[in-house]
């Protein structure tokens, strides 16, 4: 027999750790840890854990105080902070869930009284117990941080947060010796390696089968952390598989690789004593990478999968945006064959989007009211519970119709909750029974909360959107006037990402018989301050025209005015005023790209201007050459903003003379065309990330 017993148990020269034992063993907790917030507030550290292995907990030694999370609402509130369930963990801090996705049940203490330093007493059960702390269960947990509490007050000097926190056995009943001799001879005769670790991870026994498995001598495993004496052991795959067993106390399976090729077979049994491990060698023909049997998700993708799903829910804009990631992403990595997207709207329930579904399910459940129970969203939208259905049999159980809507076999409806907001349910469902397990759950649960700020986001994006485009259309003429002797198209397209509004405008105003205004500019930015500005320029440089002032002096003032505004923001500006009479155009820049010209023999070229600077940069008085060029009747002017002609890593003059020579080559094209034209080329030639507006003006005939 080979046996050891390890760790530290608390003594009488160790308060701090006797207290924490005592208050593991004395509430019933699983494991419990002390943080302590640093002398600068800026972070909690673990400095002791007990009942749980150190590196195990490693992802949660250390936590920012200043983001929000149970541990530090319990010290920021004074305030105890329970949590029943990952499910309720995601309702209530989602981020936090998407960190841990594993069934758990904790609470967080604050360590009050203490004059040098500030913390809180974590308390972990297993999953599965009531989610309702009855009263004496607070008053031993209030009672066991009390005395943590006057342990820390006692001491000369505050603990210092420790680079690795130390572990604290907890105080267990021993097990009966009188049968200890006679198991550990029946384990040496078994042909199967049986291993046994502490609370604390180390391993206490081995059998020899489980040494010879393993390819290390017994002496040399006694007393260590598996991941320690075993290297191939120190990946994230053993790690969370671990971490899984100590949480869910439910049966894991995992094929590891010893290398150089020995497959071999784990089976974790965890109670309240330890871990059980059973090793067999893998005697499938293909053995899988590192994959439990039992979890449905493998342990090494599970933080990899949640990671990867919440990176990419970051990258999410519009709420279709978060409908299409749903589909295309979380369906297959869960298998799943499809999927419904729903929210609440004036007391119904509003699908925004589904996947393999007919269009005459989705018809049916389309503005159901919020509390119609024909189906569990309802109940998941009013109390934000979870439901799990394995197959037809367990839904009919609780929704006899539901089952007849569609062909499924299997359904997890997911309420999507933001800081405590119901904002709809995520429905998942199966072609084929499906039970859901532990480490699925474990997924899915934090992933809804992830889902539901991504929905959040895109809902409030998309209000702002709509806002914004309805400014900008109202800001933007309807439809240019009819000038006699002039043909004119316009186009105006949005940023490919971003708000998708912003400061390009452009205007025709007929000035007399035959004379008329042009005019285009960008205002900086792309967001609603933008738009408004925008509006305000459109308006001063309309009322300075028609007022009869020059190109340069409509400029000028327009500067003026953006100077009483305090607009804080600059607007690059082309005036163009056309005498159709005389065949001429008198432009004037206020640092805007210059315009394109095409003469009637389609000779193409960019008008050679001076321009002033960009108006509302505000250092004075400022001049804007005038530059006036000849317009023959079929000329063409191209007026346009430099989202046309600005492309990333590019030149902008190679993207001004390549758009000449286009202008040149599309003589053919009549004005609409060429106006489509030009702009969608620029469109296709990549993601444009700033507005194009573009005008064209083309007389078409002499004017008297």
């Amino acid at each position: 027999m080979t046996g050891a017993r390890t760790g530290e148990r608390p003594g009488e020269g160790d308060p701090l750790g006797e207290a924490l034992a005592a208050a593991v063993r004395r509430t019933g907790a699983r494991y419990g840890g002390v943080y302590l917030l640093d002398p600068a507030e800026a972070s909690l550290g673990l400095i002791a854990l007990c009942g749980m292995p150190v590196e195990i907990f490693m992802p949660w030694w250390r936590a920012s105080f200043a983001v929000r999370g149970p541990s530090q609402d319990a010290i920021r509130d004074e305030r105890l902070v329970w949590v029943s369930s990952l499910e309720e963990l995601a309702r209530v801090y989602p981020r936090v869930a998407a960190a841990i996705p594993y069934p758990i049940a904790f609470v967080f203490v604050p360590l009050t009284g203490v004059r040098h330093c500030r913390g809180a007493l974590l308390l972990s059960w297993a999953p599965g117990r009531s989610p309702v702390l009855s009263r004496r269960e607070r008053r031993r947990i209030v009672s066991s941080a009390r005395h943590i509490a006057r342990v820390l007050d006692a001491a000369a000097l505050p603990p210092a947060i420790p680079d690795r926190p130390r572990f604290v056995r907890p105080r267990r009943a021993e097990p009966p010796p009188q049968s200890g001799l006679a198991a550990a001879d029946l384990l040496e005769r078994l042909p199967l390696g049986t291993l046994a670790l502490d609370l604390g991870g180390r391993i206490t026994y081995v059998n020899a089968a489980a040494a010879g498995l393993l390819g290390r001598p017994a002496e040399q495993l006694l007393g260590t952390q598996p991941w320690q004496s075993l290297p191939w052991l120190d990946n994230i795959a053993y790690i969370d598989a671990y971490r899984t067993a100590l949480s869910s106390r439910e049966a894991l399976a995992l094929t590891v690789l010893r290398p150089p090729d020995q497959w071999l077979d784990f089976r974790l049994h965890t109670d309240d004593g330890g871990t059980s491990v059973l090793i067999t060698p893998d005697r499938s023909a293909q053995p899988r990478a590192t994959q439990p049997a039992a979890s449905g998700t493998p342990p090494e993708s599970r933080i990899h999968l949640l990671m990867a799903l919440a990176a990419a829910l970051t990258e999410t804009v519009g709420v279709q945006d978060v409908v299409d990631l749903v589909a295309d992403q979380i369906l297959p990595a869960f298998g799943a064959h499809g999927m419904i997207m729903s929210t609440t709207e004036a007391g119904r329930i509003r699908i925004i989007g589904y996947r393999g579904y007919a269009p005459a399910v989705i018809e049916q459940l389309d503005s159901l009211p919020a509390d119609a129970d024909l189906t569990p969203a309802g109940r998941a939208l009013a109390t934000g519970a979870f439901s799990f259905f394995a197959d037809r049999t367990e839904l009919a159980h609780l929704y006899p119709r539901t089952p007849q809507i569609s062909g499924k076999q299997a359904w997890a409806f997911l309420p999507l909750v933001n800081s405590g907001r119901p904002l709809g349910c995520l429905l998942l469902a199966y072609d084929h029974p499906h039970p859901f397990t532990a480490g699925e759950r474990a997924v899915l649960t934090p992933l809804a909360g992830l889902i539901a700020q991504a929905l959040d986001r895109a809902r409030l994006y998309d209000a702002k959107h709509s806002l914004a485009h309805a400014l900008q259309q109202t800001l933007l003429p309807h439809a240019l006037p009819s000038v006699t002797g002039l043909d004119v198209a316009a186009r105006y397209l949005p940023a490919s990402h971003g708000m998708d509004i912003g400061g390009d405008f452009y205007d025709l105003i007929r000035l007399t018989d035959t004379t008329a205004a042009a005019v285009i500019g960008d205002v900086q930015g792309h967001d609603m301050t933008a738009a408004a500005l925008m509006g305000q320029v459109r308006m001063a440089v309309h009322s300075h025209a028609t007022a009869g002032a020059t190109p340069d002096q409509v400029l000028s003032r327009t500067d003026r005015d953006l100077a009483d505004l305090n607009a804080s923001r600059f607007v690059t500006c082309l005036y163009a005023h056309l005498d159709l009479a005389r065949h001429q155009v008198t432009l004037a820049s206020a640092g805007h790209p210059p315009p394109l010209l095409r003469h009637p023999d389609n000779r193409a070229q960019a008008v050679d201007i001076r321009p002033g600077p960009p108006l509302g940069i505000g250092i004075g008085t400022h001049a804007y050459p005038l530059t006036t060029v000849s317009l023959a009747p079929q000329a063409l002017l191209a007026l346009y903003t430099d989202g046309l002609v600005e492309s990333p890593g590019i030149d902008i003059a190679h993207t001004i003379a390549d758009l000449v020579h286009h202008l040149g080559e599309s003589s053919g094209f009549p004005l609409h065309q060429l106006v489509d034209s030009l702009v969608h080329r620029t469109s296709r030639a990549g993601r444009h990330t700033d507005d194009i507006a573009l005008l064209l003006l083309q007389p078409n005939r002499s004017v008297d």
